[in-house]
Order: C-alpha cells, then structure tokens, then sequence
C-alpha cells in the first residue's frame, strides 16, 4: 500500500463517519480512529479581518493633529482564490528536510502536480501535491506546527 491509497483511505473514514477502520494484509497493517463518529460536530474556520472604525479626531486649539493614515498592510480577499487542504492529520513542513529550500513561497506559479509542502504523519513524511494550477498568495500554516485534516495551508490563485 502506497501513500497515495493510505491518503485515500485517511479521507474514506473521514467521509463515512465510522469511529475505528483496521486493514491488514499478509504485509501492513493499519488502524485509523475517528473521534468524530456519531457525533454532530461541524465547524467552518473563517478568517476574519479587522477593520478599525473611521477615526474622527477634534484639534485642540493651539497645536497641529496629524491625520491618521491607515498602515497598508497586505490583506487578502480570500473569497476569490482556491485552497490546498491537509489531506491528513500530522505535522507540515515547507522543507524536504531542515537544509533544503522550500517546496514553494508566496508568488511561486504551480501546476497541478507540483509537491507544495511535506506532512509528517506516524514517522513517514507524506509529500503533498497540488490539485491545482495557479500562484501561491498566501501560505497559513507555520512551518513545523501541526495541522488537521481538511485544515487550508495554502492561499492560490487560480491561473
């Protein structure tokens, strides 16, 4: 059993609800547990943006008020673009290994295909492809923290 059918089965339970699922053959054996079986939990993450209110400022008399002017940071509109998700629970990493450089950074133009990061899942570091083709906008996962399953780590912009 190769990566790509341990993923696919990963998403399998997940998508059935079942609370436990064990496969074994002559050679592996493999037992995926679920805490999400037969309960109703469902969350959606959602970024949110602040946005301070217009700021009205009254000059003492006497002395000059600067106005204010907004920083201008870089805030993504993420409804417009696509997400790569976690296929699997474990830890991601943005490396192949700690002296390498990194699969991609924010700018980078990928194609369908392309490895975009590792997930490190039960001591085998999974590479994760993208599904899609387009530029990396955002990456919203740090480096070496864990992640979720279904959980967004890149920000793309569909090409």
């Amino acid at each position: 059993m190769d990566i790509k059918d341990i993923q696919n089965l990963i998403k399998f339970v997940a998508k059935a609800e079942v609370s436990e699922v064990k496969y074994k053959t002559k050679d592996f054996e493999i037992t995926i547990k679920t805490p999400l079986a037969g309960n109703e939990i469902s969350y959606i993450p959602q970024p949110q943006v602040y946005q301070a209110p217009p700021q009205v400022s009254t000059p003492v008399s006497g002395t000059s008020t600067p106005t204010t002017s907004e920083k201008t940071e870089n805030v993504v509109d993420e409804g417009k673009f696509l997400t790569i998700k976690s296929p699997m629970i474990g830890t991601f990493y943005r490396k192949p290994s700690p002296d390498k450089d990194v699969f991609v950074n924010v700018g980078d133009k990928i194609s369908a295909g392309k490895v975009v990061c590792v997930i490190e899942a039960m001591k085998l570091f999974n590479q994760i492809e993208s599904e899609i083709s387009g530029k990396i906008v955002k990456i919203l996962v740090d480096d070496a923290t864990p992640v979720e399953y279904d959980q967004p780590l890149f920000l793309v912009e569909p090409a």
